[in-house]
């Protein structure tokens, strides 16, 4: 899969450094899979939550931080929609964002 983009994620383990090791393993491992549907997704991340508009909603840091993204699943791309704290993700719509 190709993801979009590492900066955001990067910029977000500069402010919560305890996030950075999770959200590299994350990249890389979401950058060497093609996943072509989301049951694909769930077998890699089981405890990852699935939503409409072709969201997948990763929990990162035993769940202390939220990770959404979108994915093209025809095209493998992943698109970094959100990255926030638990209490951040409550204030967003994750179908929309």
């Amino acid at each position: 899969m190709r993801v979009f983009s590492k900066a955001i994620l990067r910029d977000f383990w500069k402010k919560h450094a305890d996030s950075e090791q999770q959200l590299k393993a994350w990249f890389k491992e979401s950058e060497d899979v093609i996943w072509k549907a989301p049951v694909d997704v769930k077998k890699e991340y089981p405890q990852a939550s699935i939503v409409a508009n072709n969201r997948v909603v990763f929990n990162i840091n035993g769940n202390k931080y939220r990770l959404v993204v979108k994915i093209n699943y025809q095209r493998g791309w992943v698109f970094v929609k959100f990255i926030g704290t638990h209490k951040e993700y409550d204030h967003v719509d994750v179908t929309t964002i």
